[in-house]
């Protein structure tokens, strides 16, 4: 075991837990959570089933999962400057670098197989992100760390700015000690901040109004009310983590390939606007920013720039795409129009 959790630090995780297959009540919590609707039309995560909380069915034989964690977190990206700076774009501070699937993918492959060496066999899947998989679950099952109010998983020595992945194999590794104690106590400033009331209560987030559900997994027309609660935040949302006291603990990351690219960390909304399609593929290529495509890419700003103070630059941009051939966009771009008086 000391030796897995050296080769997970040397290929830049910062922590590695061992769980069993059992998730008990999770599975009770993802089916309330999809009876109510509040997955909106993500319908993949009601596609598959029982699967996501027993991980034997998605991979046969699957005993235990590996669980590991990879801090993101930059120096000074300034998100609340810019949060606060309605000219600017936000965009959630875990995309502004290379796509973390891709890092963590290859990084899992590479402790797989060096598990595999050195037991003489066993079977290895890895995911991140890419599978009916609830990381959460597992990760607190495996001791890294709580499922807190906001729903994200809380480290107590690392905050929430971290990804996580996991390796489901065959071997019957010794498991480690589960997180049994959540310690938000009776803080509630990740609820109160959420711009849109996201969360209907602790531990409950309703996906239908989180902004990076909207702007990110949506692929329609959003909800006029909530347009002028999401305010400049174009790709994602981190009110939530911004607000948490235990990310005090958050240490920067050491990879080079989060590092911010094309200035995307403080930019303003109408040099992303006019980003022609070949301008944002160019632009986006390696990260998660590419997946919403162009058209959504264009919706979201549209948004934020009716959000924007009034000024000719912010007008003049919205005008330049009034007759796009999105639909979608077109729509957007009206509204925001309106909000300026034109």
């Amino acid at each position: 075991m000391a030796q897995i959790r050296q080769w997970a630090q040397e290929l830049g995780f910062q922590q590695l837990g061992i769980t069993d297959v059992e998730l008990g009540e999770h599975a009770g919590y993802l089916q309330k959570w999809l009876d109510a609707g509040y997955h909106g039309s993500m319908a993949y995560m009601a596609r598959h089933g029982s699967k996501r909380a027993r991980p034997a069915e998605l991979v046969p034989d699957t005993c235990r999962v590996i669980s590991v964690r990879m801090d993101y977190l930059v120096e000074d990206t300034q998100p609340l400057q810019v949060l606060a700076s309605p000219d600017k774009a936000y965009i959630s501070r875990y995309t502004l670098g290379r796509d973390y699937h891709k890092l963590l993918r290859k990084k899992l492959a590479t402790l797989a197989r060096r598990i595999e060496e050195r037991a003489g066999g066993g079977r290895y899947r890895a995911f991140v992100d890419s599978a009916p998989v609830l990381e959460r679950a597992l990760a607190e099952k495996a001791g890294l760390g709580w499922i807190a109010k906001n729903t994200m998983l809380i480290n107590a020595e690392a905050g929430s700015w971290f990804f996580l992945g996991e390796i489901y194999t065959d071997l019957p590794l010794a498991v480690d000690a589960p997180q049994l104690s959540k310690h938000c106590g009776t803080c509630s400033a990740c609820l109160e901040v959420c711009p849109t009331d996201a969360f209907t209560g602790p531990f409950q987030l309703d996906a239908r109004k989180c902004i990076s559900y909207l702007t990110i997994e949506h692929a329609g027309s959003i909800d006029p009310a909530l347009r002028p609660l999401m305010g400049n935040r174009v790709f994602g949302c981190d009110d939530c983590q911004l607000v948490c006291p235990w990310n005090k603990f958050a240490r920067p990351t050491g990879q080079a390939d989060f590092q911010p690219r094309h200035g995307l960390a403080d930019v303003q909304l109408v040099e992303l606007f006019l980003w022609d399609e070949a301008t944002y593929l160019a632009n986006t290529e390696g990260s998660a920013l590419r997946r919403i495509g162009h058209e959504r890419w264009l919706r979201n700003l549209a948004v934020a720039l009716g959000n924007a103070p009034t000024c000719d630059a912010v007008t003049d941009a919205l005008r330049s795409r009034a007759d796009s051939p999105s639909a979608l966009v077109r729509e957007h771009v009206a509204w925001a129009l309106r909000r300026h008086g034109v």
